[in-house]
């Protein structure tokens, strides 16, 4: 792990070495980008990876006779994916300062088994970025006013020019869940769990960044703070499990929200695709206007929408069916070793029924 001192050191550039000290390494190409900035030659490419780019200056018309306000917005552009790799660096360094500094202490007090702690280690990490991102979400919606009117998901689309905040949201996203994969290396996941957590990165990525090309952005945003919240409830009541298996009461709660989530999932993006974007003024394609409103885009996105939803479904069903299962089965082995095979006859003495009873229970 990175930041971590061994007694001994591995092999240069050996696989131990690398995923030991990755921390450390990507905080040495970090520090070079910073560094560019001391330079007028190297500050305008350094730049490009540290600031979000395309900045468009707006002036919104006023009442009064003084010179009209101007706005900042932003665009996307190909120079998001230097941006995007920037703070994917600092994605890395903050997941190994999470786990070095607090989620390695918690496991050594925890003593937990080893599959118990790769889970541990991967829902503290989740639940501490779904409550960042649950959080700034939220001030998002509340500063755009994307909840208080629902017509905005559709109205004036394209939507091409972005807040600051909504932006930088969005780059943070995509360079989290990017990270993630490499983090499958340096995290050494076991094998069996990688494709599991290989298929939500892959849609995670797909999703957000689909948002973020096709300028729904506003929808991606509704959408993926509740999403965010209830991801956050269920990896926070495993993180309890794990300290005392008798906190299970957050996952009835998480049950619920996950069901009510995906509707209300499904019901905005009926609503927004097949209601608001196909009755808007502005139909068409043009890569050039950022505009994708053309019903074979709108049937390709509702699609995935409704099969991701459906899926997350499925697995939720086999899931709960599974502890269904495994409790029954658990209240079916205490009741066979609590009730006695046969009853004691009545020439047996009372000492004998009760050493009977008892064999029984043990």
């Amino acid at each position: 792990m990175g930041f971590r001192k061994k007694s001994k050191s591995p092999p240069v550039l050996s696989h131990e070495f690398v995923i030991q000290n990755h921390a450390d390494m990507v905080s040495c190409v970090a520090m070079i980008v910073l560094l560019g900035l001391m330079f007028e030659v190297t500050a305008k490419f350094a730049i490009m990876f540290i600031t979000v780019q395309y900045n468009v200056t707006q002036s919104l018309d006023t009442d009064a006779e003084d010179k009209p306000e101007s706005v900042n917005y932003y665009k996307y552009g190909p120079k998001d994916m230097a941006t995007v790799f920037f703070y994917l660096l600092i994605a890395v360094i903050l997941h190994a300062l999470i786990q070095e500094y607090i989620l390695d202490k918690i496991n050594r007090r925890l003593h937990l088994s080893k599959t118990k702690h790769s889970k541990f280690n991967e829902s503290g990490q989740l639940a501490t970025f779904y409550s960042l991102s649950f959080v700034w979400g939220c001030s998002i919606l509340t500063s755009e006013e994307f909840v208080t009117n629902p017509t905005f998901l559709w109205e004036g689309y394209p939507h091409i020019n972005m807040a600051f905040q909504v932006k930088f949201f969005y780059i943070c996203q995509i360079a989290y869940w990017f990270h993630a994969l490499p983090e499958l290396y340096f995290q050494k996941v076991r094998k069996e769990d990688i494709p599991r957590q290989l298929y939500y990165i892959c849609l995670y990525i797909f999703h957000i960044a689909g948002a973020y090309v096709l300028n729904l952005h506003r929808l991606g945003l509704v959408l993926l703070v509740p999403h965010y919240l209830v991801e956050l409830l269920f990896h926070a009541s495993r993180l309890f499990y794990f300290s005392d298996e008798n906190k299970q009461k957050g996952f009835t709660l998480w049950a619920l929200l996950f069901v009510i989530t995906r509707l209300l999932t499904l019901t905005v993006s009926v609503l927004t695709f097949g209601f608001g974007l196909s009755h808007t003024d502005n139909q068409g394609f043009s890569l050039a206007e950022g505009n994708f409103n053309v019903l074979t885009v709108r049937m390709t996105c509702l699609s995935a929408i409704c099969l991701t939803q459906a899926w997350m479904m499925w697995k939720f069903i086999n899931f709960q069916l599974k502890k269904w299962r495994e409790q029954s089965q658990i209240q079916a082995s205490k009741k066979k070793a609590v009730s006695p095979k046969s009853r004691p006859n009545k020439k047996d003495s009372r000492g004998e029924s009760c050493l009977k009873v008892i064999w029984h229970v043990d």
